[in-house]
């Protein structure tokens, strides 16, 4: 068939995908127009040129975008053929002026692909080893396994020059050879010579040509189709494992999601009911899961669920009570106001001191101070209980209303809950408030309350090593080499730091003693989160820095060192209260008997407050666990089902999303597909006959080519003097040329009838290669008639 558009200039303005199908009719398709069957292929001629002047313009322009057509007929091989712009040097019309590197960019856009065969097609009256089409197949097919050579226009070469050699693969050699083929001449267009005649044209051509006629049965357009059709069963055969497992792989994944919808029935009435106990049943098995923990639903970004409430028990409230305990200069102050109090207008006695009311006094204000960390701690293990439930109903997705009911109902619950977790927290703090157990077994007494050092001992774990992690060092100047981040050990004696997480090259290494950790407000321009270290006796902490500023990430991970710095005895630093508007704390002063008696009722109240906090920390997690987490846990497995049956109309609820009804529509028949191409692929047999890859070829005269380009193809068959040119022309020297006034690219034929012998060439001016050796005698030629 006669459709592609053929002219002078560049006429292929765009790629054209041209894909042929085996059919037991003829007729074109095009993908731009859907529907429309082309049986005139004129006019699937004319559809290309249009559609190229719709995008290109009529004067000459390019575009990368592709023209798709089908064509299907019983005289085809199944093949996709891609045809390419040919490389244009100078823009002409409304071309741009990197016109070429554009064609360039659009050739390698598809011959770089792997399952692309490159077709190279160079004329065979022009330089092989100057071949642009080569050029480019080398640089993305380096091994020569996707590129076929193929030499047109070999009925146009010089009279008596031939293209043998290249064919035979012998000269310039490409590891998959060459195929010569003979299209029609402009004129035998314009002459509308049938496809068929010139198909025969060629293959008379090939049959009569006597440098050509031994391998005629491997030259043509028919030939060049069937290799190209082998090639492309070779590639199905080699992909085929690949693409089932692919495909089976594709299945299994979707596998599930099918179960699911191959059972759904639109006009089942008992559908909806199943459905939301299966939803219900499905949200309360998730949300326990990330409550409890569990293996099949690990998040690995960030900490959620039960693990986060954990940090908040373990770590959050900890960290909050005993920031509410160091404030040592007004606790001091408090406690010598009450001595004071007590005693009103009397005068303050040793011999008739007794603390216990003071002491009271000054429990119960600290005892009352601790309702803030634990309403606190409350607060934040809520919203990790409503975060979770939102996690969870992402499932429900499928039903929108659902969703929203569900996630209002347990967030309704959750904050009840609260309230009367509340209640109850408040209700412990009021009942240590009610009543101070001095005979506690752990309490010091007030015998022994003297004698006792007024510094906070460490915790007991000794040496052991509490925390690691990488924490950057952010005051160091940039003359010093300004910030840096190292690899930190928290120990219970020490703080130290390396170059990295192997820890063999350990930077410095700081004693805790006397340190206190201070927050530092976040610079404008970090976006660091920044605590300080540093010492109560105002020494340097770090070489010559009063303070060591430490930066972390997130605010989460700052809370984290400083929990960790505190089991390790290292606490939080609370500024000094401001002075009254009377300046009384500037000028207080006790006397030393007063002053004994602060430090006494100062040990005591440590003593029972220990005992209070260890106390809280125990009850507070087991309080908010049971009313709160348990609780609600309990809820979503009894009573939500009923609170959705009586919230709204079920119909309602279970009205499924636009985009659901699409997805389980897409996967359906995503799955169906998949069955056919894995029967389809079932069906192909594996005894398919196939070719292997021929052995490698010395192609490096393609890198040479621009440094000394081999002879052309017409100047590399020189008639012979009194032989028939069929004949082996191993061990014949180059025939000499007749010299021309101009260039030529190449010599014209010796004449055969005698005549004046012309000169010998010199040996810069052959075109052959080097004379060899001759086989037998050279024959004198003709003698120069008188």
């Amino acid at each position: 068939r006669d459709f592609l558009p053929r002219g002078s200039g560049i006429v292929t303005r765009r790629p054209l995908v041209l894909q042929l199908i085996t059919a037991k009719t003829e007729y074109a398709e095009f993908l731009h127009c859907k529907g429309r069957k082309f049986t005139d292929f004129d006019e699937v001629r004319q559809e290309i040129e249009v559609e190229t002047d719709r995008i290109t313009g009529v004067n000459k322009g390019i575009s990368s975008i592709p023209i798709n057509l089908r064509i299907y007929s019983p005289h085809v091989l199944s093949l996709t053929l891609i045809d390419l712009p040919g490389i244009t040097k100078v823009p002409v019309g409304d071309q741009p002026p990197d016109i070429e590197q554009q064609i360039r960019d659009m050739i390698m856009q598809f011959i770089s692909r792997e399952n692309c065969l490159i077709l190279a097609v160079t004329p065979a009256n022009t330089d092989l080893a100057n071949s642009d089409a080569l050029k480019l197949a080398k640089e993305v097919d380096p091994q020569g396994l996707r590129t076929i050579g193929v030499i047109t226009k070999l009925d146009l070469m010089d009279e008596g020059t031939d293209a043998r050699e290249i064919l035979e693969n012998k000269l310039l050699p490409l590891r998959r050879g060459y195929i010569g083929v003979v299209n029609r001449s402009q004129k035998d267009i314009d002459g509308k010579k049938d496809i068929k005649a010139a198909l025969l044209a060629e293959r008379k051509f090939f049959l009569s040509h006597p440098a050509y006629r031994h391998m005629a049965d491997r030259m043509g357009t028919p030939y060049l189709q069937k290799v190209l059709n082998q090639q492309l069963t070779n590639h199905i055969r080699d992909t085929l494992p690949a693409f089932r497992s692919k495909l089976q792989s594709q299945m299994l994944s979707i596998e599930h999601e099918v179960e699911v919808y191959k059972n759904f029935r639109p006009e089942d009435p008992t559908r909806k009911t199943k459905a939301l106990l299966q939803m219900v049943q499905q949200f309360s098995v998730d949300f326990e899961k990330r409550i409890e923990g569990s293996g099949d639903q690990v998040d690995t970004l960030e900490l959620s669920g039960g693990a986060k409430i954990n940090r908040i028990f373990h770590e959050r409230f900890p960290f909050e009570l005993v920031k509410m305990e160091f404030n040592e200069k007004e606790l001091r102050r408090e406690i010598s106001y009450a001595i004071k109090n007590i005693h009103g207008i009397r005068q303050v006695l040793p011999c008739l001191f007794t603390p216990d009311m003071a002491f009271e006094a000054i429990v119960k204000k600290q005892i009352v101070k601790l309702k803030g960390p634990c309403l606190k701690s409350v607060d934040l293990v809520m919203q990790e209980l409503i975060n979770t439930v939102k996690k969870c109903t992402k499932k429900l997705a499928t039903y929108p209303r659902l969703c929203e009911e569900t996630e209002r109902i347990v967030a309704g619950y959750i904050r009840e809950r609260e309230e009367k977790t509340k209640d109850q927290v408040l209700l412990l703090i009021d009942i240590q408030v009610s009543y101070i157990n001095t005979n506690h077994e752990d309490f010091i007494g007030f015998a022994n309350a003297q004698q006792r050092s007024s510094q906070v001992n460490k915790s007991a774990v000794g040496n052991q090593v509490i925390r690691k992690g990488w924490l950057t060092i952010n005051n160091i100047g940039i003359m010093k080499g300004g910030s840096k981040e190292y690899w930190f050990v928290l120990t219970a004696e020490s703080l130290s730091w390396y170059k990295d997480d192997e820890e063999k090259e350990k930077k410095y290494m700081l004693p805790l003693d006397n340190l206190k950790v201070r927050d530092v407000e976040k610079s404008f321009m970090s976006s660091k989160h920044i605590f300080a270290l540093f010492n109560t006796e105002q020494r340097n902490v770090y070489k010559d820095y009063r303070f060591l500023e430490l930066a972390c990430d997130s605010q989460e991970e700052v809370d984290s060192w400083k929990a960790s710095l505190l089991r390790a005895g290292v606490y939080p630093d609370k500024s000094s209260t401001e002075n009254d508007e009377n300046g009384q704390a500037d000028n207080f002063s006790m006397d030393p008997q007063l002053e004994r008696q602060v430090e006494t009722i100062r040990n005591l109240v440590d003593s029972y407050m220990s005992i209070i906090n260890k106390c809280i920390r125990d009850l507070i997690p087991k309080t908010i666990m049971h009313l709160m987490i348990n609780n609600v846990k309990e809820f979503i497995n009894a009573e939500l089902l009923a609170h959705l049956y009586s919230s709204e109309d079920q119909n309602t609820l279970m009205e499924e999303s636009a985009e659901q009804a699409q997805r389980r529509d897409e996967t359906l028949r995503m799955y169906q597909a998949l069955k056919e191409a894995l029967a389809i692929i079932g069906d192909i047999s594996t005894s398919t006959v196939s070719t292997p890859a021929p052995p490698p070829v010395d192609d490096s005269w393609l890198q040479q080519a621009r440094r000394s380009p081999p002879p052309s193809p017409s100047t590399q068959r020189r008639p012979t003097l009194n032989n028939p040119p069929t004949r082996p022309l191993s061990g014949r020297g180059p025939a000499p040329a007749i010299p021309s006034p101009g260039p030529q690219s190449g010599a014209p034929p010796v004449p055969f009838r005698p005549g004046p012998l012309p000169p010998f060439p010199s040996g810069g001016e052959a075109l052959g290669g080097p004379p060899q050796v001759p086989s037998r005698p050279t024959r004198a030629p003709p003698s120069v008639p008188r």
